[in-house]
């Protein structure tokens, strides 16, 4: 099936609406979109609702933040609705994050970037306020010519990193609050970890472990050689393969588009 599976909305921090995406989706002519948040699961519902009108299959899908490493996303999918610990967990995310967007704040402050929450806050189409939503105010005022200048500059610098912080789960809870509400679990990006080839071949076993499913072996920024080496733990752990564009919209990315890959869903449908 022709399908993106890892996509973000306004109920993070994405830039259209969980409808609007999924009819940009079906413009694009795919047949399958997850809908992965960052940390929520807030826009699935709408999702699937649009999904159904239009003749798009949407799968349930969360992006969650772990503390094991920096930049450490579990992607999870197909999982139920309800009062489950996934949705408990995602709860505890929000809470997190609405604690942090005063630390953005002050951070920027200390920076001379004297900024509105009240007008980052207009942008948050859901429940989250995100890095990105910052972003677009720091270039809506000049301090930085992209949202890409915003985070090198401001909102992903080690200073930034060791003085903001906010509630994450580890690995082994994220992976195994997906599997208990009957989802599946993939390992986002790996790349963007910065692990040696060994240790995150180590990290692939553990997580194999305590059940992951797959890795996302198709993603935009991938090299060649990023590729055939998630391609390669696929087959060593016999882990099934997702992809994804990583979709925000023009204004949050304008580099990234939707993707439109040709997968094997039998296995998550």
């Amino acid at each position: 099936m022709l399908c993106d599976l890892h996509t973000h909305t306004t109920a993070s921090d994405g830039q259209y609406t969980p409808g609007e995406l999924v009819r940009l989706a079906k413009e694009r002519g795919l047949q399958a979109l997850a809908v992965t948040d960052h940390d929520t699961i807030a826009g699935v519902a709408e999702a699937q609702r649009a999904g159904s009108a239009l003749g798009l299959t949407v799968i349930r899908g969360v992006e969650l933040s772990a503390k094991d490493h920096h930049n450490c996303h579990i992607l999870g999918y197909g999982f139920r609705d309800g009062d489950t610990e996934l949705a408990r967990l995602c709860e505890k995310f929000r809470i997190g994050r609405d604690e942090r967007k005063y630390q953005i704040v002050n951070f920027l402050r200390e920076k001379g970037v004297d900024i509105d929450l009240a007008e980052v806050e207009e942008l948050v189409g859901g429940e989250v306020v995100a890095r990105p939503h910052f972003a677009q105010v720091l270039v809506r005022y000049g301090y930085t010519a992209t949202n890409r200048e915003a985070f090198d500059r401001y909102l992903d610098t080690e200073e930034f990193r060791r003085r903001v912080k906010r509630f994450k789960a580890d690995a082994r809870t994220c992976v195994e609050a997906i599997k208990s509400a009957g989802g599946s679990v993939s390992l986002a990006h790996p790349y963007q970890m910065g692990l040696p080839d060994g240790e995150l071949d180590a990290l692939v076993g553990q997580l194999k472990d305590w059940g992951l499913d797959a890795i996302e072996c198709y993603y935009p920024k991938y090299t060649p050689e990023q590729q055939e080496l998630y391609l390669h733990l696929t087959e060593k752990y016999q882990l099934h393969r997702t992809g994804g564009s990583d979709f925000h919209g023009e204004m949050v990315k304008p580099d990234i588009e939707l993707a439109a890959l040709d997968l094997d869903l039998d296995w998550l449908l």
